[in-house]
């Protein structure tokens, strides 16, 4: 997949995994309602330079409008016009092909500790709770045909380096194959990288987020 297809998939699972109205087209990308208080409207921009760039940022005046860039921090930086910041951890956007089995397909939990998965509205999630009943681990991948989008994978920092991530990883991405998912997606940030660096996730190229003030 190039960048444009990579961005189109991402786009479409981040909308079905966050329950917001589907992506419209724009000429230099796509614009997601998404209707938070501090994340009001979202645009991609596949292929973005510094005049696609400092037009919207010229244009748009609603606080708290974010701009996806897929490219480096460094060059993003330098397009912006003020009133815009760049806030965001770098993101990597990553893909990996999915396959239904596999000897890590569903590993076990450790000892003590409870998986669940249950998948709704398109969107598989799993969750795993300590022993003690309380959030471990979490994720979700938003289904999408022959694509998933892996979104929201968190780890409880009381509960990291026992696992808990890839399994929640390894999880979510033999229920995408099974649905018929061929293809992962994802954006991941600096601390994610290295947990999907190893589960076999291919690194495809930067995405840097910026927010209007």
């Amino acid at each position: 997949m190039d960048m444009g297809a990579i961005t189109s998939a991402w786009v479409a699972g981040w909308t079905v995994s966050r329950g917001t109205p589907p992506a419209v087209a724009q000429p230099w990308g796509y614009r997601i309602d998404v209707g938070l208080p501090k994340h009001v409207l979202r645009h991609v921009l596949p292929a973005p330079d510094a005049s696609s760039v400092g037009r919207l940022c010229a244009e748009i005046t609603e606080p708290y409008t974010w701009l996806k860039v897929m490219a480096a921090p460094d060059a993003v930086a330098e397009w912006i016009t003020p009133g815009w910041t760049v806030p965001d951890d770098p993101g990597f956007m990553m893909c990996k092909r999915l396959h239904p089995s596999g000897p890590g397909s569903r590993p076990p939990v450790p000892d003590g500790y409870t998986r669940t998965t249950e998948t709704r509205d398109g969107v598989v999630r799993v969750r795993i709770l300590a022993p003690d009943g309380t959030p471990a681990a979490r994720g979700q991948i938003a289904l999408t045909g022959g694509t998933a989008v892996a979104d929201q994978i968190e780890t409880d920092p009381r509960h990291r380096r026992r696992g808990l991530g890839a399994q929640v990883m390894h999880t979510l991405e033999a229920a995408a194959a099974r649905a018929g998912a061929v293809t992962g997606v994802l954006s991941a940030t600096t601390d994610g990288r290295g947990l999907y660096t190893s589960l076999g996730w291919r690194y495809e190229g930067p995405l840097t987020g910026i927010v209007r003030d």
